[in-house]
């Protein structure tokens, strides 16, 4: 099959101002959007500039908006496109190159949650055990790559620079709800703060952006609820 890719396209050494470019490949239906896009970086254009790793939906490197909305390049066929395919870089972050964002920010407001088990006591001489519901939890968080899809979703983000974002508060939530971490409330002392959850509008973006199918829209409610009524 034919396509037509029009591709958003910026190189801050020679442009003034980002502008879109077109190119006409051939495709299996069966193709993926990354390996058209490594086709017209090998084949055609070497300064098409992108991110790419794994090419399996587990790295989230390759995050950007196929025709309006924020999905993975490797994990969306091309036979679910039209002919007429418009990429771009996700919005809300500043354009490094074409579809590469500079992601610094992003990666601030993650650290800025403690993404990682607090575990003051001394786990003795076994593991730290918990039960199939406690573990069930804060499992559906578990499945965050950090993609930045639902961060840059978010209407929000867009227009503000201190809103820690629904990834942060995912990462967040994977740890506040898990019975062997020791560091929840410090967590939501961050989220509790004017960046933090009370700025989600609750429209539901992020869970429709997220390629893991994460909910998380119902994720930053339960953090919201940590918050109100002390459940941690």
């Amino acid at each position: 099959m034919e396509y037509t890719l029009r591709i958003k396209r910026y190189n801050p050494e020679k442009d003034v101002k980002p502008h879109f470019e077109e190119y006409k490949v051939t495709a299996d239906a069966k193709d993926r959007v990354l390996d058209v896009l490594n086709q017209i970086k090998w084949d055609e254009d070497g300064s098409l500039t992108y991110r790419r790793s794994c090419a399996h939906g587990i790295c989230g490197s390759d995050a950007m908006r196929i025709n309006g909305r924020n999905r993975l390049a490797c994990k969306l066929l091309m036979k679910d496109l039209p002919s007429k395919i418009t990429i771009e870089p996700l919005l809300g972050f500043k354009v490094v190159k074409d579809l590469v964002v500079d992601m610094n920010k992003f990666f601030d407001a993650y650290k800025s949650v403690q993404p990682y088990l607090i575990a003051d006591e001394h786990s003795g001489a076994g593991e730290r055990r918990q039960s199939p519901a406690q573990r069930e939890q804060f499992e559906d968080t578990t499945k965050c790559i950090l993609c930045a899809a639902c961060t840059t979703a978010c209407p929000v983000t867009w227009t503000s620079d201190d809103f820690v974002g629904p990834a942060a508060i995912v990462n967040a939530h994977r740890f506040i709800f898990d019975s062997r971490d020791q560091g929840a409330s410090q967590r939501l002392r961050v989220l509790n703060s004017g960046s933090g959850v009370w700025r989600c509008r609750t429209i539901f973006n992020c869970t429709d952006a997220c390629p893991r199918g994460i909910e998380v829209t119902r994720a930053i409610e339960e953090v919201k609820r940590a918050l109100l009524y002390e459940q941690v």
